[in-house]
């Protein structure tokens, strides 16, 4: 595996997959910062090559050698955040240089090398440091260190809601006047229909003028002055009167059970996803993972159409697929990869639902299975 090389006055070369990025230099460091990699999907980690374990590059971990402090350059353009686990003093020092406005300074948040406390240390508001520390401290179970005197209100922090899961919103047009109306404690409706459940980051209750529903439809008979809706669905046209005042999130749920022939072009693979999410109605920004057979972690259409999308790409050996019960096993497929089905097991192992979406469909050279991740409420 190729590292990341830091020498003095070069820029080094890194790979931006997600909108925040974390650092690590030490062993404890590392191990925490693996273990938040995890819980925080939106996250692209480096830390120092000595800790390798063998498997960063499935993982798309960066690895460096050299000081830490020639990253940071390359790193402050591009990432809306960097949750540092070096000590306090230390990255002050590092990051000095590089400052510039507080209207485009990435937001820092340093956790120490126990994880025990996440802190805030630059960009709070603008930068979104300071929900950023809270996320992080939720994911970590740790103690949030914030000391904007302003931002000890606790509520839901709009334009970051779901980020630690990889939420997307659609669109940016009323993320202000929505944060308006939570600020100032107007009658607010969270919309769940799919995604994590343990989005609410503080000890104390959900406040009373924010409820929870199900569905749109539910919601709307409320009269809510605004709304959160996180679902993975198209909305029909009686549904997006919510978005008058709402904002729409995407959550990661969509995992693509793929096989296909060899040679397939990347053109052919994404245009059949791309149709078949519009026949389910499905948002391609919820998609998180393609899925499938060991004999297709080279096939170069497949990683072409997972780079592109940033979407995880997961195989799994014949054995593997094998466990999972399916609806069409097939002793012709068996004879070709030594797995029953390819597709089907596959998106069911990954996502851990027992019915599909979408159990198999063949279009062209490609096989193609849809899940929907399933998060049971806390």
């Amino acid at each position: 595996m190729s590292y990341i090389q830091l020498k003095e006055e070069e820029l080094p070369v890194i790979q931006q997959n997600s909108d925040y990025a974390i650092v690590a230099i030490t062993k404890h460091g590392v191990a925490l910062a693996r273990s938040l990699h995890e819980k925080f999907s939106n996250s692209d980690l480096y830390y120092m090559s000595k800790f390798e374990t063998g498997d960063e590059l499935s993982r798309r971990i960066q690895m460096f050698q050299g000081s830490v402090r020639m990253l940071f350059p390359a790193l402050f353009p591009v990432y809306k955040g960097i949750i540092i686990i070096i000590s306090l003093g230390a990255v002050v020092r590092m990051i000095a240089p590089l400052l510039k406005d507080k209207k485009t300074d990435p937001g820092i948040v340093v956790i120490d090398d126990k994880g025990e406390h996440v802190i805030s240390v630059l960009s709070g508001h603008l930068g979104g440091a300071n929900e950023l520390t809270r996320e992080v401290a939720a994911a970590l179970n740790a103690r949030p260190i914030i000391t904007t005197a302003s931002d000890v209100q606790g509520t839901i922090p709009v334009d970051l809601f779901g980020q630690r899961f990889g939420w997307q919103w659609d669109s940016a047009e009323k993320l202000t006047p929505v944060s308006a109306s939570v600020v100032n404690e107007e009658k607010i409706a969270v919309i769940q229909e799919s995604g994590e459940r343990d989005w609410w980051m503080y000890d104390t209750p959900i406040p009373s003028h924010i409820q929870r529903f199900s569905s749109i439809i539910e919601a709307l008979a409320e009269e809510p002055q605004a709304a959160l809706i996180v679902t993975h669905r198209i909305l029909n046209k009686e549904e997006e009167v919510i978005l008058g005042n709402g904002v729409l999130y995407r959550p990661k749920v969509i995992v693509l059970g793929m096989g296909c022939n060899r040679g397939t072009s990347s053109d052919e693979i994404e245009q059949i996803i791309i149709e078949t999410l519009g026949e389910l109605q499905f948002s391609i920004k919820s998609v998180k993972a393609i899925s499938t057979i060991d004999l297709k972690k080279d096939e170069e259409g497949l990683l072409k159409v997972v780079e592109k999308y940033k979407w995880d790409f997961k195989y799994y050996i014949p054995p593997e697929l094998n466990e999972i019960a399916i609806d069409q096993p097939s002793e012709t497929v068996f004879k070709y990869t030594g797995a029953y089905g390819v597709s089907e097991p596959a998106a069911k192992r990954y996502s851990g639902v027992e019915q599909l979406v979408l159990t198999k469909k063949k279009s062209g050279n490609v096989t193609i299975s849809v899940a929907v991740m399933d998060f049971k409420d806390i």
